[in-house]
């Protein structure tokens, strides 16, 4: 089975793209909370910030998958996608298919885990 590099390239730009719009739509949630008592009472005002602690979170969590992404359109732009960045062996085709932004091999994927 063989890489549709096309395809491949196409699925991590969509998913730049869900991300961007993702990162904007949330802007708001991440935005520091209101301290006025006078407006919002004490519990809410925890669960707003837990709210916002939780949309940052999710922002660093969207940032760290925007740079893997822009990683693999660089290793599609140099010839180099599809192969594990630690010891340059193919990726396998279905892993990719998973996870296209995926660049390291099973067994080194394992390793760096452990």
């Amino acid at each position: 089975m063989t890489i549709d590099l096309k395809k491949a390239q196409k699925t991590l730009e969509a998913r730049q793209q869900e991300l961007a719009n993702l990162s904007a739509n949330s802007k708001q949630s991440r935005d520091p909370v209101t301290l006025d008592q006078q407006s919002v009472g004490r519990l809410s005002r925890m669960d707003a910030m837990q709210g916002q602690a939780m949309a940052q979170e999710a922002e660093r969590r969207r940032a760290r998958d925007s740079v893997r992404i822009a990683e693999a359109l660089k290793r599609l732009d140099d010839d180099d996608y599809g192969y594990c960045i630690e010891c340059d062996e193919e990726i396998a085709p279905k892993r990719l298919e998973i996870d296209p932004a995926a660049a390291l091999c099973i067994k080194c994927a394992s390793r760096s885990e452990g």
